[in-house]
């Protein structure tokens, strides 16, 4: 999988990009968790989701914010983080001009991130939203949420509680025109420590929710 410099708002940016044949395959980018508690790119979840929406049929992106890794500038409280996210999607889609569909996944800070670009770009037609921080973070920015998408806890997650992951949905839900699904993964921590318990379920309810939606689009 290729190693990617590409341009952002404080220099480059570097990311890893895996491209697939079809000229009209769907397009993702995921994002990572938070810079100052050691997330980058290649977080074992990122990872994880890179592979799943290849595995589907989508042309990924995932790339590492501002000051982690390769990436120039120093963390931003989000806002550059944020900035970072718009020029990695500007990235994708020049690159992928034919793509029909256009997906964001991100976990926990980048979850926050992720629903964040959602708001500002149209053409996104879903996300993945895994762990997201709501008892951290202001989401009320998602009024109207203007796209239907996944959101996906553990259930014994002690970083980002689920009773405020539940209440984020509930809000959500209100809302008309989209569809918010959410499912908790039993036993699971914030960061799906158990691979065969925790994470491949978690990555099989994504990779389901994302063929389903696929499928529904095509009709």
């Amino acid at each position: 999988m290729p190693e990617v410099i590409f341009p952002g708002p404080e220099g480059r940016l570097e990311g890893r990009y895996h491209p697939q044949k079809d000229r009209d395959a769907p397009i993702a980018i995921v994002l990572h968790p938070h810079p100052q508690f050691g997330g980058t790119m290649n977080n074992r979840v990122v990872y994880n989701l890179h592979y799943a929406f290849y595995n589907l049929g989508f042309t990924v992106l995932r790339f590492n914010f501002r000051g982690v890794g390769r990436s120039q500038g120093e963390y931003d409280q989000g806002i550059g983080e944020l900035a970072d996210a718009a020029s990695a999607l500007d990235y994708l889609q020049s690159m992928n001009p034919n793509a029909k569909h256009c997906w964001v996944a991100g976990f926990s800070f980048g979850a926050w991130i992720g629903m964040q670009l959602l708001m500002r770009r149209p053409e996104v037609t879903g996300f993945i939203s895994v762990a997201p921080p709501a008892n951290m973070y202001d989401f009320s920015f998602l009024a109207p949420c203007p796209a239907s998408g996944l959101v996906i806890n553990g259930a014994a997650d002690r970083v980002a509680p689920p009773k405020d992951t539940v209440n984020l949905v509930n809000k959500l839900h209100e809302q008309k025109g989209i569809t918010i699904t959410h499912t908790q993964i039993e036993g699971a921590g914030h960061f799906f420590e158990d691979d065969e318990a925790h994470m491949k379920p978690m990555i099989g309810e994504v990779s389901d929710y994302v063929k389903r939606r696929l499928t529904e689009t095509t009709r």
